[in-house]
């Protein structure tokens, strides 16, 4: 049994059963046969403080029209399913929180969190109404705990919001610009999202390129 934990998992389903994918000079990434997450090794992991100086190198703000225009492929599906005045959580809010902020002008109370800029756990204690996450998925070294948590967070009916570029097959991950980013640690394809919808029971809805959402069921629960 011992010999049997210490193997290596898929960070999104812990399956063992996953192979090599692809590699470049930098680093080597495999693909789970269970929930189909592309991923790179802890091993690749750039280092807490590498990490953070390269979060520091991003300069969006609010006042960025062009950023607001890229924010709102999420953020106009869910004003569209999400009543006026709900409590929202923007998860991996970043250095200049944006995405909050269009929230709030819109009449929501929101929280924002983010491990570098906006480390607070107690925000986890809370329900809310919706969830965001954009362009946050793909840096997570603990996909499968961190996700879990959200969808924990969320109140029966609610709808968690995620924004990546999805992966596709092996010839386009080669030509792809996204996996070259060393912050950029799993890839996320629409069926490793089908397969986090079937874990949950969740409604899946992919609202815009590269935007997927997740409704937490009131039949369901």
């Amino acid at each position: 049994m011992t010999q049997f934990l210490d193997k290596p998992t898929c960070p999104l389903c812990h399956s063992i059963d996953f192979g090599g994918f692809y590699q470049d000079r930098h680093r080597s990434f495999s693909r789970c046969d269970t929930c189909h997450l592309i991923f790179v090794s802890p091993q690749d992991y750039l280092s807490a403080e590498e990490e953070r100086a390269e979060y520091d190198l991003h300069r969006n703000c609010p006042q960025d029209q062009g950023y607001r225009r890229f924010l709102g492929r999420l953020f106009n599906p869910l004003v569209e399913r999400v009543a006026p005045g709900s409590r929202g959580l923007d998860f991996g809010s970043g250095p200049g929180p944006t995405l909050s902020v269009m929230f709030a002008e819109a009449g929501y109370a929101m929280t924002t969190y983010d491990k570098f800029y906006a480390d607070n756990p107690l925000v986890f204690d809370r329900p809310y109404d919706f969830i965001t996450a954009t362009e946050v998925v793909e840096h997570l070294h603990d996909p499968q705990f961190e996700l879990d948590r959200l969808w924990a967070c969320l109140k029966p009916g609610g709808w968690l919001g995620l924004m990546t570029k999805l992966a596709l097959g092996r010839a386009e991950f080669q030509r792809w610009h996204y996996k070259n980013d060393l912050t950029h640690v799993c890839f996320f394809s629409r069926r490793t999202f089908v397969w986090l919808a079937q874990k949950w029971g969740a409604e899946i809805i992919f609202a815009d390129q590269d935007v997927v959402l997740f409704n937490k069921r009131l039949r369901d629960l």
